[in-house]
């Protein structure tokens, strides 16, 4: 098992900048995915970035040259630096550890834009 613990959501202006980070509870053996996915009120869960090592990372369009993931294997935790955020980027964000077939999830951290 696997807990994820989640930190640094909040509420910003249209234009600013966030850091998220998660914390995984134990070290994560290799080959594991970590990302983030978000979830806005009244839509299906969506992948915002995942990162496999420190140079092999995947967005979603829409963020694409906005937020950066990030890891740091000798903590367990991954990052996800959001910048020029938008008032579409409002949501639930989640993050996902993909490891031993499974899937592990947090408890997701509110990341509101005012417009």
């Amino acid at each position: 098992q696997v807990q994820l613990v989640e930190s640094g959501g909040g509420l910003v202006q249209a234009g600013g900048s966030l850091r998220l980070s998660c914390a995984a509870s134990r070290s994560l053996s290799s080959p594991n995915v970590m990302g983030w996915y978000r979830q806005a009120s009244g839509n299906q869960r969506e992948l915002v970035a995942n990162i496999i090592s420190s140079s092999i990372t995947n967005y979603a369009d829409s963020v694409k040259g906005r937020f950066t993931i990030s890891r740091d294997n000798a903590k367990n935790t991954v990052y996800l630096q959001m910048s020029s955020l938008k008032p579409e980027d409002t949501a639930v964000y989640y993050c996902n550890v993909k490891i031993w077939g499974s899937n592990f999830w947090g408890q997701g951290t509110q990341v509101t834009v005012s417009s």
